[in-house]
């Protein structure tokens, strides 16, 4: 119940309102006012107490309605922002007692509530401001933001700005990707303004301006225009390098060529050892600067056309050596040449002026190719009719050791002699092996070439099929011998068993016991090429044209080649 100030308890007011009336009474009887005056006053009087009663009532009612709403509006305000705060755990009640003590005690409830909704609200303006700011640097348009962005403040949810804040990061990441791609550009491109020899600051520059001198504390430009506009300079540059390369390898090639051709001293190709280090490297060996600058390709460019000029008057000379390096290619695998036949074809050409040396050297080039390519073929089954010569000799040299009756005789290397007679016997035993593998070899050469394999002009196939015939007759011959000797023995122990002494054995039976016919020896490559009447017969169907007596490629259009 409220409690009245004393100046306006009940008793305190009608003491009051009862003298004032006993004080207006005595006025009035002073006056001489009418009784129906007096009425009338104290009417009015009491009318204007009953408004002024009614206000008041009024005026607390509509105080009362006011706190009323005033709580409806706090309830529902402190609701949206639990909701848009998406705090559904969030449990409020007002409380009990007077309005008054009600809205005491929901205010301080909704003032924190409205702080951490502006808290959180803070969070998502500078999350949603940071996204805007990178997704405007990756659009190109970094300088475009003026303002905040928009929160939707119905949604301030911890989801909501864990999202965002998911979104930033994924974007932030973008951004230091993006970064390190144009960092890595820009080093890119300026290694290879390092390499080629041009100005880096304008070639980058006129990409973006921020690469070079960030402005206002602006990072560098991140834009999808920016990391194309990059992507193409540094493939164009990588493709450049590439070319300049493969050009200083080409000219390189070339100056090693015409020094060869030449015989330039050390000293004065040293001057280009930079260029010529390059003709093994790749690209991304190139590092040195200036390496590929365009003024040491045109310094090489001059350096090889004075050269060429050089090699035309040397020309002469140079073909001539190049045929000396066939004829030795083709002299070293046993290919039997016409070589003063081939010089003489040379020399007409070349005093004739109807061909272009350059071509012809570069045919003989060719030419040189080629006959190393067919040595490279031929060099297995080269070895291994060395191997067979090799064992034809110790064959041959056994077979005189073996003659000799006196080898056994202490006397000086006969230790040395007996060694090398143990191993002619291993390796002679393996002399049917040896000419069965190079005959397999021969044959499927010439079955992959569709040509003979000539030995010195010989076929090597006659030559082995020859030494196999006359091997065989020489070990008939052999048992024939062992086997005439057994008959004799036997034949003259049964003469002294019945006459009791042993006959001397005939001279020309002695003498048919030691070694045999000189004619009888075995031919091999390392003699002159007697070949028999079986190469012949095998000869008869074959063509003979492996390397022709001139073997100096002509060109097609030369009237000399047409009238030879």
């Amino acid at each position: 119940m409220i409690t009245l100030p004393p100046s306006l308890s009940p008793s305190r007011s009608q003491t009051t309102c009862a003298s004032l009336l006993q004080e207006l009474q005595i006025i009035w009887d002073e006056i001489g006012e009418s009784d129906g005056e007096r009425d009338k006053m104290l009417l009015e009087l009491e009318q204007e107490c009953l408004n002024i009663y009614r206000r008041k009532v009024e005026m607390t009612r509509k105080c009362k309605a006011d706190l009323h709403n005033s709580l409806a509006q706090f309830e529902s305000e402190i609701a949206k922002i639990v909701s848009s705060l998406g705090e559904h755990s969030f449990s409020f009640s007002r409380g009990k007692g007077t309005l008054k003590h009600q809205i005491s005690y929901i205010r301080p409830v909704l003032e924190e509530l409205r702080s951490k909704k502006k808290q959180r609200a803070k969070e998502f303006t500078e999350t949603q401001s940071q996204i805007a700011k990178i997704c405007a640097e990756i659009a190109g348009n970094g300088q475009s933001m003026t303002s905040d962005p928009q929160v939707d403040e119905r949604d301030l949810t911890v989801k909501k700005l864990g999202e965002l804040k998911s979104h930033l990061q994924e974007l932030q990441n973008e951004k230091i990707i993006r970064l390190q791609k144009v960092d890595s550009h820009i080093s890119m491109i300026h290694e290879l303004s390092v390499v080629m020899s041009f100005d880096f600051l304008k070639t980058v520059s006129g990409i973006h301006s921020s690469l070079i001198d960030p402005a206002n504390g602006q990072s560098r430009s991140i834009s999808n225009d920016t990391l194309a506009k990059l992507t193409g300079v540094v493939n164009s540059l990588q493709q450049e390098k590439q070319k300049r390369l493969q050009k200083l390898q080409c000219l390189g090639s070339t100056l090693i060529e015409l020094w060869d051709l030449l015989d330039t001293p050390p000293d004065e190709r040293k001057r280009f050892e930079h260029v010529t280090s390059l003709i093994s490297s790749s690209v991304d060996e190139v590092l040195r600067q200036g390496s590929l600058g365009l003024d040491i390709i045109e310094q090489v460019e001059l350096q090889v056309q004075s050269l060429n000029v050089l090699k035309a008057s040397k020309m002469k000379e140079l073909v001539l050596k190049r045929q000396n390096e066939l004829e030795e290619i083709y002299r070293g695998v046993h290919i039997d040449v016409n070589s003063d036949a081939a010089r003489q074809i040379l020399i007409n050409l070349i005093e004739s002026d109807n061909v272009d040396l350059s071509n012809l050297l570069s045919s003989m080039d060719d030419q040189i190719a080629k006959a190393k390519q067919e040595a490279l073929s031929r060099k297995d089954i080269l070895d291994k009719v060395d191997k067979w010569k090799h064992a034809s000799e110790e064959e041959k040299w056994l077979e005189d050791y073996e003659k000799d009756e006196n080898r056994y005789s202490a006397g000086r290397g006969v230790h040395k002699n007996l060694k090398r007679a143990e191993k002619a016997r291993i390796l002679v035993s393996k002399l049917p092996s040896i000419v069965e593998h190079l005959t397999a070899k021969v044959k499927a050469w010439e079955l992959e070439k569709g040509i003979p394999f000539l030995y010195d002009k010989a076929s090597l196939l006659d030559m082995l099929e020859e030494y196999t015939m006359l091997r065989q007759a020489r070990e008939d011959e052999k048992r024939r011998s062992r086997e005439q000797k057994r008959l004799q023995e036997q034949c003259a122990a049964e003469q002294e068993a019945l006459f009791g002494s042993r006959p001397k054995k005939p001279l020309a039976q002695t003498n048919a016991m030691v070694g045999t016919p000189t004619s009888r020896r075995v031919s091999t490559p390392s003699g002159k090429h007697g070949v028999s009447n079986l190469k012949e017969r095998r000869e008869t169907g074959r063509v003979n044209n492996v390397i022709p007596l001139n073997f100096v490629a002509l060109p097609k259009d030369d009237p000399m080649s047409r009238g030879n």
